[in-house]
């Protein structure tokens, strides 16, 4: 996906507002995403957003996205985005992301997505390095759940005395 980066898109300074990018982000990974699971997908989660450098007003946008792996349901996507100056023709790597989009069908229920099957080195570093962010999402996820009940009781201990 190339998108321009017009005034509408920027902030006082004339660089991309980063809002505008994420949400550049997340449509070029449901897009992967969607191509793959041949269903309806939702974004689950954006668990990494790399801003390396700005971009400008004028720039032209180009995101690449692909999908890393694939669970049962859900499927980890890698999006990779450039910014072209059209003046020079140079290219710049500016933000990278990882999110997780899960299938579900026309009631909104989770459906089963096909296997990604890695072809070449990089995809299979691509393939290994998903399932390692997957632990890492469920640990943090866990350890934000226990934070939460140890707030909630602490918060109701309050309430009895």
């Amino acid at each position: 996906m190339t998108e321009i980066v017009l005034p509408n898109d920027t902030n006082t300074l004339g660089n991309l507002l980063g809002g505008r990018l994420m949400h550049f982000i997340d449509l070029t990974g449901a897009m992967a995403a969607y191509r793959h699971a041949r269903t309806n997908v939702v974004t689950a989660a954006m668990d990494h957003i790399d801003f390396i450098s700005p971009v400008h007003l004028g720039d032209l946008v180009t995101l690449r996205s692909s999908v890393n792996r694939a669970f049962s349901t859900s499927m980890e996507v890698g999006v990779k985005v450039w910014a072209e100056n059209p003046r020079t023709g140079t290219m710049l790597h500016v933000a990278s992301a990882y999110l997780v989009f899960v299938a579900i069908d026309n009631e909104g229920h989770r459906v089963r997505v096909p296997e990604a099957t890695p072809q070449t080195p990089d995809e299979q570093r691509r393939y290994e390095g998903a399932l390692r962010r997957r632990e890492h999402r469920a640990a943090e996820s866990d350890r934000r759940k226990a934070a939460q009940l140890a707030t909630r009781a602490e918060e109701a201990a309050a309430l009895e005395s």
